[in-house]
Protein backbone atom coordinates (compact mmCIF):
# COMPACT_ATOMS: atom_id res chain seq x y z
CA UNK A 1 0.00 0.00 0.00
CA UNK A 2 2.81 2.41 0.84
CA UNK A 3 4.43 1.71 -2.55
CA UNK A 4 1.17 2.68 -4.26
CA UNK A 5 0.99 5.90 -2.24
CA UNK A 6 4.60 6.68 -3.12
CA UNK A 7 3.91 6.18 -6.84
CA UNK A 8 0.79 8.35 -6.59
CA UNK A 9 2.78 11.06 -4.82
CA UNK A 10 5.43 10.98 -7.56
CA UNK A 11 2.78 11.24 -10.28
CA UNK A 12 1.10 14.19 -8.56
CA UNK A 13 4.45 15.91 -8.01
CA UNK A 14 5.34 15.48 -11.68
CA UNK A 15 1.89 16.71 -12.73
CA UNK A 16 2.33 19.82 -10.59
CA UNK A 17 5.83 20.39 -11.91
CA UNK A 18 4.79 20.23 -15.55
CA UNK A 19 1.39 21.84 -14.92
CA UNK A 20 -0.37 18.87 -16.53
CA UNK A 21 -3.64 19.47 -14.75
CA UNK A 22 -3.66 23.14 -15.75
CA UNK A 23 -3.00 22.20 -19.36
CA UNK A 24 -5.75 19.57 -19.40
CA UNK A 25 -8.25 21.98 -17.83
CA UNK A 26 -7.30 24.72 -20.28
CA UNK A 27 -7.48 22.39 -23.29
CA UNK A 28 -10.86 21.00 -22.23
CA UNK A 29 -12.15 24.51 -21.45
CA UNK A 30 -13.19 23.54 -17.95
CA UNK A 31 -14.52 26.50 -15.98
CA UNK A 32 -16.44 26.21 -12.76
CA UNK A 33 -18.40 29.35 -13.68
CA UNK A 34 -19.07 29.08 -17.44
CA UNK A 35 -20.58 32.04 -19.31
CA UNK A 36 -23.89 30.25 -19.95
CA UNK A 37 -26.63 28.53 -17.98
CA UNK A 38 -27.24 24.78 -18.18
CA UNK A 39 -30.18 23.47 -20.19
CA UNK A 40 -33.63 23.45 -18.64
CA UNK A 41 -34.39 20.20 -16.79
CA UNK A 42 -37.48 19.52 -18.87
CA UNK A 43 -35.45 19.83 -22.08
CA UNK A 44 -32.87 17.35 -20.77
CA UNK A 45 -35.71 14.98 -19.84
CA UNK A 46 -37.31 15.34 -23.28
CA UNK A 47 -33.96 14.86 -25.04
CA UNK A 48 -33.28 11.79 -22.89
CA UNK A 49 -36.59 10.15 -23.75
CA UNK A 50 -36.16 10.97 -27.44
CA UNK A 51 -32.58 9.65 -27.37
CA UNK A 52 -33.68 6.37 -25.78
CA UNK A 53 -36.55 5.87 -28.22
CA UNK A 54 -34.49 6.97 -31.22
CA UNK A 55 -31.56 4.75 -30.25
CA UNK A 56 -33.78 1.70 -29.75
CA UNK A 57 -35.46 2.32 -33.11
CA UNK A 58 -32.07 2.69 -34.78
CA UNK A 59 -30.87 -0.52 -33.11
CA UNK A 60 -33.94 -2.41 -34.32
CA UNK A 61 -33.53 -1.01 -37.84
CA UNK A 62 -29.84 -1.93 -37.95
CA UNK A 63 -30.58 -5.45 -36.72
CA UNK A 64 -33.28 -5.83 -39.39
CA UNK A 65 -30.95 -4.50 -42.10
CA UNK A 66 -28.04 -6.59 -40.80
CA UNK A 67 -29.98 -9.84 -40.76
CA UNK A 68 -31.38 -9.07 -44.23
CA UNK A 69 -27.97 -8.26 -45.73
CA UNK A 70 -26.19 -11.01 -43.77
CA UNK A 71 -28.72 -13.90 -43.43
CA UNK A 72 -26.18 -15.97 -41.48
CA UNK A 73 -26.61 -13.53 -38.56
CA UNK A 74 -30.30 -14.42 -38.13
CA UNK A 75 -30.86 -15.47 -34.51
CA UNK A 76 -27.56 -13.97 -33.29
CA UNK A 77 -27.81 -13.67 -29.49
CA UNK A 78 -26.80 -10.00 -29.33
CA UNK A 79 -29.51 -9.11 -31.87
CA UNK A 80 -32.27 -10.00 -29.41
CA UNK A 81 -34.19 -6.90 -28.31
CA UNK A 82 -33.82 -7.69 -24.61
CA UNK A 83 -30.06 -8.07 -25.03
CA UNK A 84 -29.33 -4.77 -26.75
CA UNK A 85 -32.18 -2.71 -25.22
CA UNK A 86 -30.90 -2.82 -21.65
CA UNK A 87 -27.37 -1.87 -22.68
CA UNK A 88 -28.65 0.87 -24.97
CA UNK A 89 -30.84 2.37 -22.26
CA UNK A 90 -28.04 2.31 -19.68
CA UNK A 91 -25.58 3.92 -22.10
CA UNK A 92 -28.01 6.61 -23.20
CA UNK A 93 -28.94 7.41 -19.59
CA UNK A 94 -25.27 7.82 -18.66
CA UNK A 95 -24.77 10.22 -21.57
CA UNK A 96 -27.94 12.11 -20.63
CA UNK A 97 -26.67 12.55 -17.08
CA UNK A 98 -23.29 13.62 -18.43
CA UNK A 99 -24.62 16.41 -20.66
CA UNK A 100 -25.91 18.70 -17.86
CA UNK A 101 -22.71 18.07 -15.90
CA UNK A 102 -20.56 19.08 -18.87
CA UNK A 103 -22.67 22.21 -19.40
CA UNK A 104 -22.11 23.24 -15.79
CA UNK A 105 -18.32 22.93 -15.83
CA UNK A 106 -17.28 23.75 -19.39
CA UNK A 107 -17.16 27.01 -21.31
CA UNK A 108 -17.57 25.10 -24.61
CA UNK A 109 -19.83 22.17 -23.66
CA UNK A 110 -20.72 21.01 -27.20
CA UNK A 111 -17.03 20.94 -28.10
CA UNK A 112 -16.10 18.85 -25.05
CA UNK A 113 -19.19 16.61 -25.15
CA UNK A 114 -18.48 15.70 -28.78
CA UNK A 115 -14.95 14.64 -27.90
CA UNK A 116 -16.17 12.69 -24.89
CA UNK A 117 -18.79 10.98 -27.07
CA UNK A 118 -16.13 9.95 -29.58
CA UNK A 119 -13.81 8.61 -26.86
CA UNK A 120 -16.62 6.70 -25.12
CA UNK A 121 -17.82 5.25 -28.44
CA UNK A 122 -14.32 4.05 -29.32
CA UNK A 123 -13.98 2.47 -25.87
CA UNK A 124 -17.38 0.78 -26.28
CA UNK A 125 -16.23 -0.68 -29.61
CA UNK A 126 -13.46 -2.60 -27.83
CA UNK A 127 -15.79 -5.35 -26.51
CA UNK A 128 -17.06 -5.79 -30.08
CA UNK A 129 -13.51 -6.20 -31.32
CA UNK A 130 -12.87 -8.66 -28.49
CA UNK A 131 -15.85 -10.88 -29.31
CA UNK A 132 -14.87 -10.82 -32.98
CA UNK A 133 -11.32 -11.82 -32.01
CA UNK A 134 -12.77 -14.65 -29.90
CA UNK A 135 -14.57 -16.04 -32.97
CA UNK A 136 -17.90 -14.24 -33.31
CA UNK A 137 -19.17 -13.52 -36.82
CA UNK A 138 -17.47 -10.48 -38.33
CA UNK A 139 -20.72 -9.53 -40.06
CA UNK A 140 -22.62 -9.55 -36.77
CA UNK A 141 -19.88 -7.57 -35.06
CA UNK A 142 -20.02 -4.92 -37.81
CA UNK A 143 -23.74 -4.52 -37.12
CA UNK A 144 -23.04 -4.17 -33.39
CA UNK A 145 -20.43 -1.51 -34.13
CA UNK A 146 -22.89 0.34 -36.36
CA UNK A 147 -25.38 0.22 -33.49
CA UNK A 148 -22.84 1.83 -31.13
CA UNK A 149 -22.11 4.62 -33.60
CA UNK A 150 -25.81 5.23 -34.29
CA UNK A 151 -26.57 5.46 -30.57
CA UNK A 152 -23.74 7.96 -30.07
CA UNK A 153 -24.81 10.16 -33.00
CA UNK A 154 -28.49 10.14 -32.04
CA UNK A 155 -27.85 10.80 -28.35
CA UNK A 156 -25.32 13.58 -28.97
CA UNK A 157 -27.49 15.33 -31.55
CA UNK A 158 -30.64 15.21 -29.44
CA UNK A 159 -28.95 16.38 -26.26
CA UNK A 160 -27.13 19.36 -27.74
CA UNK A 161 -30.03 20.47 -29.96
CA UNK A 162 -33.11 19.67 -27.85
CA UNK A 163 -31.43 20.63 -24.54
CA UNK A 164 -29.02 23.42 -25.50
CA UNK A 165 -27.24 25.64 -23.02
CA UNK A 166 -29.08 28.84 -22.19
CA UNK A 167 -27.91 32.43 -22.32
CA UNK A 168 -26.39 33.94 -19.18
CA UNK A 169 -28.88 35.27 -16.63
CA UNK A 170 -27.81 38.91 -16.98
CA UNK A 171 -28.31 38.83 -20.77
CA UNK A 172 -31.77 37.32 -20.33
CA UNK A 173 -32.75 39.97 -17.77
CA UNK A 174 -31.57 42.77 -20.02
CA UNK A 175 -34.01 41.67 -22.73
CA UNK A 176 -37.00 41.13 -20.41
CA UNK A 177 -36.83 44.23 -18.22
CA UNK A 178 -38.13 47.56 -19.45
CA UNK A 179 -35.50 50.21 -20.07
CA UNK A 180 -34.71 52.56 -17.25
CA UNK A 181 -36.13 56.08 -17.60
CA UNK A 182 -33.73 58.76 -18.72
CA UNK A 183 -32.26 60.87 -15.90
CA UNK A 184 -32.14 64.63 -16.04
Amino acid sequence: MSALLEVLDRVLTAARRYQVLDRVLTWSRIELDPPHRPPAWWRVTLASVLAMVGSLLADAALVAIGTHVFPATEGYAHFQFADYAKLTIVGVLIACVGWPIVTRVCAAPQWLFLRLAVVVTVVLLLPDVYIWWKGQSAQAVWVLMAMHVAIAVITYALLVHVAPVRAPRDVTRAHTQPPEPARR
